[in-house]
Protein backbone atom coordinates (compact mmCIF):
# COMPACT_ATOMS: atom_id res chain seq x y z
CA UNK A 1 0.00 0.00 0.00
CA UNK A 2 1.60 3.17 -1.04
CA UNK A 3 1.96 6.12 1.48
CA UNK A 4 -0.90 8.02 -0.18
CA UNK A 5 -3.39 5.42 -0.84
CA UNK A 6 -5.50 7.37 2.11
CA UNK A 7 -5.42 10.62 0.59
CA UNK A 8 -6.99 9.21 -3.09
CA UNK A 9 -10.48 9.70 -2.79
CA UNK A 10 -10.06 13.28 -2.45
CA UNK A 11 -7.74 13.89 -6.03
CA UNK A 12 -11.18 13.27 -7.83
CA UNK A 13 -12.88 16.20 -6.05
CA UNK A 14 -12.59 19.66 -5.81
CA UNK A 15 -12.58 21.36 -2.46
CA UNK A 16 -14.78 24.49 -1.99
CA UNK A 17 -16.09 26.11 0.76
CA UNK A 18 -14.33 24.02 3.71
CA UNK A 19 -15.57 20.38 2.14
CA UNK A 20 -14.25 17.90 -0.74
CA UNK A 21 -17.34 18.24 -3.07
CA UNK A 22 -17.73 17.11 -6.60
CA UNK A 23 -16.67 18.70 -10.21
CA UNK A 24 -19.79 20.27 -12.09
CA UNK A 25 -18.09 18.41 -15.27
CA UNK A 26 -18.12 14.47 -14.82
CA UNK A 27 -14.85 14.93 -16.88
CA UNK A 28 -11.51 13.52 -15.74
CA UNK A 29 -7.64 14.10 -16.09
CA UNK A 30 -5.37 11.79 -15.64
CA UNK A 31 -1.48 12.12 -13.86
CA UNK A 32 0.93 9.84 -15.20
CA UNK A 33 3.81 8.44 -13.24
CA UNK A 34 6.54 10.13 -15.79
CA UNK A 35 9.18 7.61 -14.48
CA UNK A 36 6.83 4.56 -15.69
CA UNK A 37 4.41 6.30 -17.89
CA UNK A 38 1.55 4.85 -15.67
CA UNK A 39 -1.76 6.90 -15.32
CA UNK A 40 -2.10 6.30 -11.45
CA UNK A 41 -4.71 8.89 -10.42
CA UNK A 42 -7.62 11.18 -11.93
CA UNK A 43 -8.54 14.81 -10.97
CA UNK A 44 -11.69 16.50 -11.77
CA UNK A 45 -11.77 18.38 -15.08
CA UNK A 46 -13.09 21.43 -13.65
CA UNK A 47 -15.31 23.71 -14.89
CA UNK A 48 -15.63 27.66 -14.97
CA UNK A 49 -18.78 26.97 -12.64
CA UNK A 50 -16.05 25.12 -10.03
CA UNK A 51 -14.13 28.20 -10.18
CA UNK A 52 -17.04 30.54 -9.76
CA UNK A 53 -18.32 28.38 -6.81
CA UNK A 54 -14.96 28.67 -5.57
CA UNK A 55 -14.43 32.31 -5.65
CA UNK A 56 -18.27 33.15 -4.20
CA UNK A 57 -17.15 31.04 -1.01
CA UNK A 58 -14.10 33.54 -0.93
CA UNK A 59 -15.72 36.30 -1.11
CA UNK A 60 -18.31 35.78 1.29
CA UNK A 61 -15.66 34.33 4.23
CA UNK A 62 -13.13 37.41 3.22
CA UNK A 63 -15.04 39.51 6.15
CA UNK A 64 -14.79 37.51 8.54
CA UNK A 65 -11.58 36.78 7.90
CA UNK A 66 -9.71 39.55 7.50
CA UNK A 67 -11.34 40.72 10.85
CA UNK A 68 -9.87 37.68 12.39
CA UNK A 69 -7.03 38.94 15.20
CA UNK A 70 -3.69 37.94 13.68
CA UNK A 71 -2.79 36.07 16.75
CA UNK A 72 -5.35 33.81 15.65
CA UNK A 73 -4.70 33.75 11.85
CA UNK A 74 -0.63 32.29 13.06
CA UNK A 75 -2.34 29.68 15.28
CA UNK A 76 -4.39 28.17 12.78
CA UNK A 77 -1.70 28.02 10.07
CA UNK A 78 0.63 26.63 13.43
CA UNK A 79 -1.76 24.13 13.95
CA UNK A 80 -2.14 23.56 9.43
CA UNK A 81 1.83 22.78 9.74
CA UNK A 82 1.69 20.22 12.02
CA UNK A 83 -0.90 18.42 10.13
CA UNK A 84 1.11 19.03 7.59
CA UNK A 85 4.18 17.50 8.65
CA UNK A 86 2.05 14.24 9.94
CA UNK A 87 1.49 13.90 6.02
CA UNK A 88 5.20 13.99 5.24
CA UNK A 89 6.14 10.64 3.53
CA UNK A 90 2.96 10.92 1.72
CA UNK A 91 4.34 14.31 0.16
CA UNK A 92 7.63 12.81 -0.61
CA UNK A 93 6.30 9.47 -2.21
CA UNK A 94 3.83 11.67 -4.17
CA UNK A 95 6.27 14.40 -5.41
CA UNK A 96 8.37 10.96 -6.82
CA UNK A 97 4.96 9.65 -8.30
CA UNK A 98 3.46 12.47 -9.67
CA UNK A 99 6.84 15.10 -10.54
CA UNK A 100 9.72 11.90 -10.83
CA UNK A 101 11.26 14.02 -7.83
CA UNK A 102 14.55 11.75 -6.38
CA UNK A 103 13.28 10.71 -3.04
CA UNK A 104 16.35 11.37 -1.86
CA UNK A 105 16.30 14.90 -3.21
CA UNK A 106 12.38 15.08 -2.87
CA UNK A 107 12.40 14.65 0.83
CA UNK A 108 14.64 17.91 1.15
CA UNK A 109 13.96 20.66 -1.61
CA UNK A 110 9.58 19.32 -1.74
CA UNK A 111 8.77 18.33 1.71
CA UNK A 112 11.15 19.68 4.57
CA UNK A 113 12.57 23.16 3.03
CA UNK A 114 8.18 23.93 2.47
CA UNK A 115 7.95 23.08 6.52
CA UNK A 116 10.72 25.76 7.01
CA UNK A 117 9.28 28.28 4.64
CA UNK A 118 6.16 27.85 6.30
CA UNK A 119 7.35 28.48 9.66
CA UNK A 120 9.35 31.31 8.39
CA UNK A 121 5.97 33.02 7.23
CA UNK A 122 3.96 32.44 10.44
CA UNK A 123 7.40 34.36 12.45
CA UNK A 124 8.12 36.60 10.22
CA UNK A 125 4.46 38.40 9.69
CA UNK A 126 4.79 39.51 13.35
CA UNK A 127 7.13 41.74 12.00
CA UNK A 128 5.39 43.49 9.26
CA UNK A 129 4.26 47.15 10.51
CA UNK A 130 0.06 46.80 9.65
CA UNK A 131 -0.48 50.14 11.80
CA UNK A 132 1.81 53.38 10.91
CA UNK A 133 1.71 57.09 12.26
CA UNK A 134 2.79 59.79 9.70
CA UNK A 135 2.97 63.17 10.64
CA UNK A 136 -0.66 64.23 10.17
CA UNK A 137 -2.28 60.63 9.00
CA UNK A 138 -2.54 56.97 10.41
CA UNK A 139 -1.12 54.18 7.61
CA UNK A 140 -3.01 50.90 7.62
CA UNK A 141 -1.65 47.43 5.36
CA UNK A 142 -5.16 45.50 4.90
CA UNK A 143 -5.68 42.50 2.51
CA UNK A 144 -6.22 43.02 -0.90
CA UNK A 145 -9.18 40.07 -0.89
CA UNK A 146 -9.40 37.23 -3.05
CA UNK A 147 -6.43 36.11 -4.15
CA UNK A 148 -6.37 33.68 -7.21
CA UNK A 149 -3.28 31.69 -6.86
CA UNK A 150 -1.88 29.77 -10.21
CA UNK A 151 0.82 27.82 -9.84
CA UNK A 152 2.82 25.64 -11.95
CA UNK A 153 4.11 21.80 -11.99
CA UNK A 154 7.39 21.84 -11.23
CA UNK A 155 7.12 22.56 -7.29
CA UNK A 156 4.49 21.90 -6.75
CA UNK A 157 4.13 22.17 -2.99
CA UNK A 158 6.64 24.90 -3.22
CA UNK A 159 4.87 27.24 -4.82
CA UNK A 160 1.73 26.60 -3.58
CA UNK A 161 3.44 27.97 0.02
CA UNK A 162 4.86 30.99 -1.52
CA UNK A 163 1.55 32.46 -2.50
CA UNK A 164 -0.88 30.50 -0.21
CA UNK A 165 0.44 30.92 3.07
CA UNK A 166 1.36 34.65 3.32
CA UNK A 167 -1.54 35.85 1.45
CA UNK A 168 -3.77 33.97 4.06
CA UNK A 169 -1.66 35.20 6.86
CA UNK A 170 -2.30 38.66 5.91
CA UNK A 171 -6.12 38.42 5.97
CA UNK A 172 -7.00 37.30 2.42
CA UNK A 173 -8.60 34.42 0.93
CA UNK A 174 -7.51 32.14 -1.64
CA UNK A 175 -8.86 30.06 -4.34
CA UNK A 176 -5.90 27.28 -5.68
CA UNK A 177 -5.55 25.88 -9.15
CA UNK A 178 -2.66 23.97 -9.07
CA UNK A 179 -1.01 22.20 -12.29
CA UNK A 180 -2.84 19.99 -13.77
CA UNK A 181 0.16 17.72 -14.06
CA UNK A 182 0.92 17.38 -10.28
CA UNK A 183 -1.98 18.32 -8.22
CA UNK A 184 -1.97 15.74 -6.29
CA UNK A 185 0.16 16.84 -3.15
CA UNK A 186 -1.45 20.15 -3.72
CA UNK A 187 -4.78 17.78 -2.44
CA UNK A 188 -3.16 16.66 0.86
CA UNK A 189 -2.55 20.25 1.46
CA UNK A 190 -6.31 21.02 1.47
CA UNK A 191 -6.72 18.36 3.51
CA UNK A 192 -4.89 19.54 6.25
CA UNK A 193 -6.36 22.89 6.44
CA UNK A 194 -9.41 21.32 6.91
CA UNK A 195 -7.73 18.83 9.53
CA UNK A 196 -6.66 22.19 10.95
CA UNK A 197 -10.17 23.80 11.39
CA UNK A 198 -9.56 26.55 9.10
CA UNK A 199 -12.71 28.47 8.71
CA UNK A 200 -14.85 27.30 5.72
CA UNK A 201 -14.39 29.53 2.27
CA UNK A 202 -10.73 30.65 3.25
CA UNK A 203 -8.98 28.50 1.28
CA UNK A 204 -10.05 26.34 -2.07
CA UNK A 205 -8.88 24.16 -4.53
CA UNK A 206 -10.22 23.79 -8.23
CA UNK A 207 -8.23 21.10 -10.37
CA UNK A 208 -7.73 21.61 -13.85
CA UNK A 209 -7.09 23.11 -17.29
CA UNK A 210 -4.82 26.32 -16.13
CA UNK A 211 -6.19 27.36 -20.12
CA UNK A 212 -9.82 27.27 -18.73
CA UNK A 213 -9.72 27.95 -15.02
CA UNK A 214 -6.79 30.43 -14.90
CA UNK A 215 -8.74 32.95 -17.39
CA UNK A 216 -12.10 32.59 -15.21
CA UNK A 217 -10.08 33.60 -12.08
CA UNK A 218 -8.42 36.35 -14.03
CA UNK A 219 -11.82 37.59 -15.28
CA UNK A 220 -14.02 37.10 -11.97
CA UNK A 221 -14.36 40.13 -10.57
CA UNK A 222 -14.93 38.81 -7.16
CA UNK A 223 -11.21 38.55 -7.38
CA UNK A 224 -9.16 41.07 -5.83
CA UNK A 225 -5.37 39.68 -7.32
CA UNK A 226 -3.47 37.20 -9.20
CA UNK A 227 -0.15 35.97 -7.64
CA UNK A 228 1.18 33.15 -11.04
CA UNK A 229 4.45 31.34 -11.11
CA UNK A 230 5.23 29.67 -14.77
CA UNK A 231 6.36 30.50 -18.21
CA UNK A 232 7.38 34.59 -19.21
CA UNK A 233 4.18 34.31 -21.91
CA UNK A 234 1.48 32.97 -19.92
CA UNK A 235 2.49 35.00 -17.50
CA UNK A 236 1.61 38.29 -19.68
CA UNK A 237 -0.94 36.94 -21.68
CA UNK A 238 -2.74 36.00 -18.28
CA UNK A 239 -1.88 39.81 -16.77
CA UNK A 240 -3.74 40.87 -19.96
CA UNK A 241 -6.83 39.18 -18.74
CA UNK A 242 -6.51 40.63 -14.94
CA UNK A 243 -6.13 44.30 -16.41
CA UNK A 244 -9.68 44.19 -17.85
CA UNK A 245 -10.60 44.26 -13.98
CA UNK A 246 -7.48 46.09 -12.92
CA UNK A 247 -6.23 43.34 -10.44
CA UNK A 248 -2.82 43.16 -8.73
CA UNK A 249 -0.52 41.28 -10.25
CA UNK A 250 2.38 38.90 -9.14
CA UNK A 251 4.33 37.44 -11.51
CA UNK A 252 7.07 34.71 -10.73
CA UNK A 253 8.42 33.72 -14.28
CA UNK A 254 11.03 32.59 -16.71
CA UNK A 255 14.70 32.87 -16.20
CA UNK A 256 18.55 32.22 -17.90
CA UNK A 257 20.09 32.28 -14.99
CA UNK A 258 24.24 33.12 -15.55
CA UNK A 259 26.72 31.76 -13.23
CA UNK A 260 30.14 33.18 -13.56
CA UNK A 261 33.39 31.92 -12.14
CA UNK A 262 36.05 34.62 -11.90
CA UNK A 263 39.63 34.09 -13.25
CA UNK A 264 41.40 34.50 -9.51
CA UNK A 265 39.70 31.81 -7.73
CA UNK A 266 42.92 28.94 -7.59
CA UNK A 267 40.47 25.73 -7.24
CA UNK A 268 37.15 25.94 -8.69
CA UNK A 269 36.15 22.30 -7.53
CA UNK A 270 34.45 23.48 -4.49
CA UNK A 271 31.78 25.58 -7.03
CA UNK A 272 30.92 22.26 -9.00
CA UNK A 273 28.50 20.71 -6.75
CA UNK A 274 26.22 24.01 -6.24
CA UNK A 275 26.42 24.56 -9.95
CA UNK A 276 25.30 20.91 -10.90
CA UNK A 277 22.76 20.59 -7.88
CA UNK A 278 20.92 24.26 -9.68
CA UNK A 279 21.03 22.87 -13.00
CA UNK A 280 20.74 18.68 -12.46
CA UNK A 281 18.62 18.42 -9.61
CA UNK A 282 14.64 18.38 -10.44
CA UNK A 283 15.77 17.56 -13.90
CA UNK A 284 16.85 21.07 -14.59
CA UNK A 285 13.15 21.85 -14.10
CA UNK A 286 13.90 25.06 -12.01
CA UNK A 287 12.94 28.73 -12.88
CA UNK A 288 16.61 29.97 -10.94
CA UNK A 289 18.41 27.03 -12.37
CA UNK A 290 21.65 28.05 -13.20
CA UNK A 291 21.87 27.26 -16.96
CA UNK A 292 24.94 29.62 -18.09
CA UNK A 293 28.53 29.06 -17.27
CA UNK A 294 30.24 32.04 -17.49
CA UNK A 295 34.31 31.16 -17.45
CA UNK A 296 37.51 32.69 -18.11
CA UNK A 297 38.97 31.24 -21.59
CA UNK A 298 41.82 30.69 -20.04
CA UNK A 299 41.23 28.22 -17.89
CA UNK A 300 38.60 26.81 -20.27
CA UNK A 301 40.26 23.51 -20.81
CA UNK A 302 40.54 22.99 -16.56
CA UNK A 303 36.71 23.55 -16.64
CA UNK A 304 35.98 21.40 -19.08
CA UNK A 305 37.86 18.43 -17.36
CA UNK A 306 36.29 19.34 -14.03
CA UNK A 307 32.78 19.16 -15.03
CA UNK A 308 33.29 15.88 -17.05
CA UNK A 309 34.82 14.57 -13.69
CA UNK A 310 32.01 15.05 -11.38
CA UNK A 311 28.97 15.04 -14.13
CA UNK A 312 28.96 10.84 -12.96
CA UNK A 313 28.03 12.19 -9.56
CA UNK A 314 24.50 12.88 -10.84
CA UNK A 315 23.30 9.32 -11.60
CA UNK A 316 19.37 9.31 -13.31
CA UNK A 317 17.14 6.62 -12.53
CA UNK A 318 14.09 5.42 -10.73
CA UNK A 319 13.08 8.14 -8.24
CA UNK A 320 12.29 5.94 -5.62
CA UNK A 321 15.97 4.87 -5.55
CA UNK A 322 17.76 6.89 -2.45
CA UNK A 323 20.91 6.50 -4.75
CA UNK A 324 19.21 8.11 -7.41
CA UNK A 325 19.91 11.98 -7.80
CA UNK A 326 17.88 12.69 -11.13
CA UNK A 327 14.70 11.55 -12.13
CA UNK A 328 12.91 11.74 -15.32
CA UNK A 329 11.46 15.33 -17.08
CA UNK A 330 7.83 15.46 -15.82
CA UNK A 331 6.01 14.77 -18.96
CA UNK A 332 5.96 13.81 -22.33
CA UNK A 333 5.80 17.35 -23.68
CA UNK A 334 8.70 18.42 -21.65
CA UNK A 335 10.77 15.54 -22.50
CA UNK A 336 9.98 16.97 -26.20
CA UNK A 337 11.17 20.28 -25.24
CA UNK A 338 14.23 19.56 -24.33
CA UNK A 339 14.81 17.11 -26.73
CA UNK A 340 14.28 19.64 -28.92
CA UNK A 341 16.98 22.36 -27.58
CA UNK A 342 19.82 19.63 -27.24
CA UNK A 343 19.18 18.74 -31.26
CA UNK A 344 19.41 23.13 -31.51
CA UNK A 345 22.55 22.77 -29.75
CA UNK A 346 24.12 20.64 -31.76
CA UNK A 347 22.84 22.35 -35.39
CA UNK A 348 24.38 25.83 -33.82
CA UNK A 349 27.52 24.49 -33.52
CA UNK A 350 28.29 24.11 -29.56
CA UNK A 351 29.79 20.95 -28.55
CA UNK A 352 28.27 18.33 -26.52
CA UNK A 353 30.85 17.64 -23.86
CA UNK A 354 28.55 15.33 -21.61
CA UNK A 355 25.21 13.65 -22.53
CA UNK A 356 23.39 13.23 -26.12
CA UNK A 357 20.34 13.89 -27.89
CA UNK A 358 17.64 11.29 -25.97
CA UNK A 359 15.78 8.58 -27.32
CA UNK A 360 11.78 8.02 -26.81
CA UNK A 361 11.23 5.43 -24.32
CA UNK A 362 11.30 2.23 -25.91
CA UNK A 363 9.77 -1.26 -24.72
CA UNK A 364 12.39 -2.01 -22.18
CA UNK A 365 13.39 0.91 -21.32
CA UNK A 366 10.51 3.30 -19.83
CA UNK A 367 9.82 7.14 -18.35
CA UNK A 368 10.84 10.72 -20.05
CA UNK A 369 14.52 10.09 -19.08
CA UNK A 370 17.32 12.77 -19.98
CA UNK A 371 20.74 12.47 -19.05
CA UNK A 372 22.39 15.42 -17.98
CA UNK A 373 24.30 17.74 -20.91
CA UNK A 374 26.96 20.13 -21.32
CA UNK A 375 27.36 22.53 -24.22
CA UNK A 376 30.52 24.24 -24.46
CA UNK A 377 31.86 26.21 -27.37
CA UNK A 378 28.77 27.99 -26.76
CA UNK A 379 28.07 31.99 -27.93
CA UNK A 380 25.54 33.89 -25.70
CA UNK A 381 23.43 34.68 -29.08
CA UNK A 382 22.72 30.92 -29.42
CA UNK A 383 19.11 30.15 -28.67
CA UNK A 384 20.21 27.65 -26.12
CA UNK A 385 21.96 30.72 -24.43
CA UNK A 386 19.27 32.70 -24.94
CA UNK A 387 15.86 30.06 -23.92
CA UNK A 388 14.77 29.11 -21.12
CA UNK A 389 15.39 25.21 -21.34
CA UNK A 390 13.83 24.12 -18.33
CA UNK A 391 16.13 20.75 -18.24
CA UNK A 392 19.14 19.25 -17.34
CA UNK A 393 21.35 21.85 -19.98
CA UNK A 394 24.50 23.50 -18.80
CA UNK A 395 25.80 26.36 -21.42
CA UNK A 396 29.29 26.87 -20.81
CA UNK A 397 30.52 30.62 -22.73
CA UNK A 398 33.95 31.62 -22.45
CA UNK A 399 35.04 35.01 -21.76
CA UNK A 400 38.32 37.16 -22.09
CA UNK A 401 37.96 39.85 -19.38
CA UNK A 402 35.59 40.78 -16.17
CA UNK A 403 34.09 43.20 -17.79
CA UNK A 404 33.08 40.81 -20.55
CA UNK A 405 31.83 38.22 -18.04
CA UNK A 406 29.70 40.71 -16.15
CA UNK A 407 28.09 42.04 -19.98
CA UNK A 408 27.53 38.60 -20.90
CA UNK A 409 25.40 37.40 -17.52
CA UNK A 410 23.40 40.62 -18.29
CA UNK A 411 22.58 40.12 -21.86
CA UNK A 412 19.54 38.84 -21.38
CA UNK A 413 15.68 39.46 -21.03
CA UNK A 414 15.65 37.47 -17.97
CA UNK A 415 17.08 38.67 -14.31
CA UNK A 416 16.09 36.38 -12.03
CA UNK A 417 18.64 34.75 -10.56
CA UNK A 418 22.65 34.20 -10.53
CA UNK A 419 26.11 32.77 -8.49
CA UNK A 420 29.36 34.62 -8.73
CA UNK A 421 32.03 32.64 -7.70
CA UNK A 422 35.50 33.78 -6.69
CA UNK A 423 37.43 35.54 -3.91
CA UNK A 424 34.30 37.38 -1.72
CA UNK A 425 35.56 40.93 -2.08
CA UNK A 426 35.68 40.77 -5.85
CA UNK A 427 32.57 38.51 -6.08
CA UNK A 428 30.22 41.10 -4.03
CA UNK A 429 30.97 43.96 -6.37
CA UNK A 430 30.82 41.73 -9.52
CA UNK A 431 27.68 40.88 -7.67
CA UNK A 432 26.35 44.02 -7.41
CA UNK A 433 26.79 44.61 -11.33
CA UNK A 434 24.69 41.82 -12.19
CA UNK A 435 21.09 42.61 -13.30
CA UNK A 436 18.84 40.04 -11.04
CA UNK A 437 16.65 39.77 -8.23
CA UNK A 438 19.24 37.37 -6.63
CA UNK A 439 22.50 36.48 -6.37
CA UNK A 440 24.68 34.14 -4.45
CA UNK A 441 28.11 34.32 -3.60
CA UNK A 442 30.33 31.32 -3.93
CA UNK A 443 28.13 28.76 -1.21
CA UNK A 444 26.36 30.90 0.10
CA UNK A 445 22.55 29.36 1.06
CA UNK A 446 19.51 30.52 0.43
CA UNK A 447 18.13 33.02 2.90
CA UNK A 448 14.10 31.90 3.32
CA UNK A 449 13.37 35.22 5.27
CA UNK A 450 14.78 37.23 2.25
CA UNK A 451 12.94 38.79 -0.81
CA UNK A 452 12.84 36.54 -3.69
CA UNK A 453 11.61 37.69 -7.39
CA UNK A 454 13.16 38.88 -10.69
CA UNK A 455 14.45 41.74 -12.88
CA UNK A 456 12.70 42.29 -16.27
CA UNK A 457 10.82 39.18 -17.84
CA UNK A 458 11.32 37.71 -15.30
CA UNK A 459 8.25 38.88 -13.02
CA UNK A 460 6.94 41.47 -11.05
CA UNK A 461 6.49 41.01 -7.19
CA UNK A 462 8.66 39.62 -4.41
CA UNK A 463 8.09 35.75 -2.16
CA UNK A 464 9.55 35.29 0.62
CA UNK A 465 10.03 36.71 3.81
CA UNK A 466 7.66 39.81 4.78
CA UNK A 467 8.48 41.30 1.77
CA UNK A 468 6.12 38.43 0.39
CA UNK A 469 4.13 38.68 3.01
CA UNK A 470 3.41 42.43 2.36
CA UNK A 471 2.94 41.34 -1.54
CA UNK A 472 -0.57 40.24 -0.37
CA UNK A 473 -1.57 43.87 1.08
CA UNK A 474 -2.45 47.25 0.21
CA UNK A 475 -2.13 50.64 1.95
CA UNK A 476 -4.91 53.15 3.43
CA UNK A 477 -3.73 56.30 4.31
CA UNK A 478 -6.39 57.34 6.98
CA UNK A 479 -5.83 61.64 7.80
CA UNK A 480 -7.01 61.33 11.00
CA UNK A 481 -5.17 64.61 12.75
CA UNK A 482 -8.58 66.60 12.55
CA UNK A 483 -9.39 69.42 15.11
CA UNK A 484 -12.60 68.35 16.51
Amino acid sequence: MASYDVFKPLFTNQFIGGEWTASSSPNRIAVENPATLEKFAEIPDGTVEDIDRAVDAAYEALPAWRATPLEKRRALMQRFLEHFKAMRQAIIDLEAAELGAPIAFGANAHCDYQFVRIQSYIDEVEKVVFEESFEHSTVIREPVGVVGCITPWNYPIGQIVQKVIPALLTGNTVVLKPSQSTPLTACIMMEAFRLADFPKGIVNLVSGRGSRAGAELALNPKVAMISFTGSTAVGVSLSQQALKTVKRISLELGGKSPCVWLPDLPDYRPAIKPLFNSIFLNSGQTCTALSRLIVPKARLTEVEKLLLDHVKDYPVGDPFDPKVLIGPMASRQQFETVKSYIELGVKEGARLLAGSIPEEPGAHEKGWFIQPTIFTNVKNDMRIAREEIFGPVLCVIAYDTVDEAVAIANDTPYGLNAMVVGPKAEAQAVARRINAGNVYINDAPRDVTAPFGGYGASGIGREGGRYGLMEFTQLKAVFDHSTY
